[in-house]
């Protein structure tokens, strides 16, 4: 029987070497994985020489057969150059297989067979195809995370950053856990701005919609009718030659609209023009809280856990950076991150750059100096998004009665363009 030497991780990240007998290298492969640990390298020796006969570092094998992705793999294989346009995930779904698999891990199964279980249970078409690569990369010899990175979207830096650090410190589960709490978290924040910002959007739809059926159906048929009686009132001249435009050149208006849509996209994109945009949003009356509320509690949340779970400080302001979701707020994080690089504490440029709230530089100041930095981090998350909510409270209690003034102004001009020609005619009848 051939004798394979090997070298492998255990869970826990202790490295282990030695020989182990099989009938092939899959049945060593299966052997190592049987012990929990995971081959690094496999190499054949001679039973007599134990010189070297042949080389596999790292090992590729191939995938076993599945109900819903059956293909051969060779040596070298990537199934990253495969992926089905399928296999993506939504935010939420990608929180309930990280959930599940740190539950797997708690309850003592190791990566290998943990995968396994969530793989048999897994719904739809794109978490099996994910699963599938992941287990045949880490049955190969890579690291979870290196398998994730491998595979692309939807595994960003945030999920990449966090599973390194969950195998670097050998916390598995426990890291896992966190990543979980921090994307069902991150989706609740999105849920409560989306709510928050649904109930406005539909108002102003409906006002818009009224003025222009207003100005463009209503006014016409009661005033044309006396334009060539009297001289029309200033307010209803400008409503009539409103609705003649419309009347005459809508499809130049459609165009136009389409037009200039498309050039705000194209202005917009451009970095230096959405720096301006986001921090007018940062500096907005109502908005403009309600953003930065957000993304402060998401700056603490994500920092606090990637610096937990032993990411080092620089890459986790890199991933935190990527969260935040304001070019303006991405930029001060930048020169955070220089003057961080250059040795300098991270409450001095999260001062400096003015968009970040005095709580959250105390915060991180004290962090800092009492050497206890992501523990203030995680427990003040929890006061940032009481604050979220209460910024959604007033943002939604203060809005509607600035549409109601908005939509009473355009019913207001629009009913003296109506009255005030009725109310001379009455005059002169009179």
């Amino acid at each position: 029987m051939p004798t394979f030497q090997y070298q492998s991780l255990t869970q826990t990240g202790q490295s282990r070497d030695g020989t182990i007998a099989a009938v092939d290298r899959a049945d060593a492969l299966q052997q190592l994985i049987g012990r929990g640990e995971t081959a690094t390298t496999l190499v054949e020796v001679d039973g007599q020489s134990t010189k070297k006969k042949k080389k596999s570092a790292p090992v590729r094998v191939p995938r076993s057969k599945t109900s819903t992705d059956q293909k051969s793999a060779g040596a070298g294989f990537s199934l990253s150059l495969h992926r089905p346009s399928a296999s993506r995930l939504s935010r939420t779904e990608m929180a309930n297989l990280i959930r599940e698999l740190a539950t797997a891990l708690e309850a003592g199964l190791p990566l290998m067979q943990s995968l396994k279980t969530v793989r048999k249970q897994a719904p739809g078409k794109a978490l099996p195809v994910i699963l599938d690569h992941l287990i045949t990369r880490v049955e190969a010899g890579d690291q979870l995370h290196q398998a994730a990175r491998d595979y692309g979207p939807p595994f960003d830096d945030l999920i990449v950053g966090m599973l390194r650090a969950a195998d670097a410190s050998g916390k598995m589960s426990e890291v896992l856990h966190q990543l979980a709490d921090l994307l069902e978290r991150s989706l609740e924040l999105r849920r409560e701005v989306l709510g928050a910002t649904f109930y406005p959007m539909i108002v102003g739809t409906l006002i818009a919609v009224s003025a222009v059926i207003l100005v463009t159906v209503l006014v016409p048929r009661l005033i044309e009718p006396l334009a060539g009686q009297m001289e029309l009132p200033w307010p209803t001249r400008i409503v009539l030659g409103f609705a003649s435009f419309l009347s005459s050149y809508w499809i130049y208006c459609i165009l136009a609209v389409g037009v200039a849509w498309g050039a705000w996209h194209f202005w917009s994109a451009i970095p230096q023009n959405r720096y301006r945009i986001d921090l007018f949003k940062l500096r907005a009356p109502l908005m403009g809280r309600l953003l930065r509320d957000v993304a402060v509690a998401r700056f603490t949340r994500t920092l606090g856990t990637l610096t937990a779970a032993g990411l080092p400080m620089l890459d986790a302001l890199r991933i935190t950076k990527n969260t935040l979701g304001n070019s303006a707020l991405e930029a001060a994080m930048e020169e955070v991150q220089d003057q961080v690089t250059h040795g300098k504490a991270l409450a001095d440029p999260l001062e400096r750059s003015g968009l970040f709230p005095p709580l959250l530089v105390q915060v991180v100041n004290l962090g800092e100096r009492s050497g206890k930095l992501e523990n203030m981090l995680m427990h003040s998350a929890t006061a940032f998004d009481r604050q979220v909510n209460v910024s959604i409270k007033l943002f939604t209690k203060a809005l509607p009665p600035v549409l109601l003034v908005i939509m009473a102004s355009i019913g207001g001009f629009i009913l003296a363009a109506i009255l005030l020609p009725l109310l001379e005619l009455q005059s002169i009848v009179q």
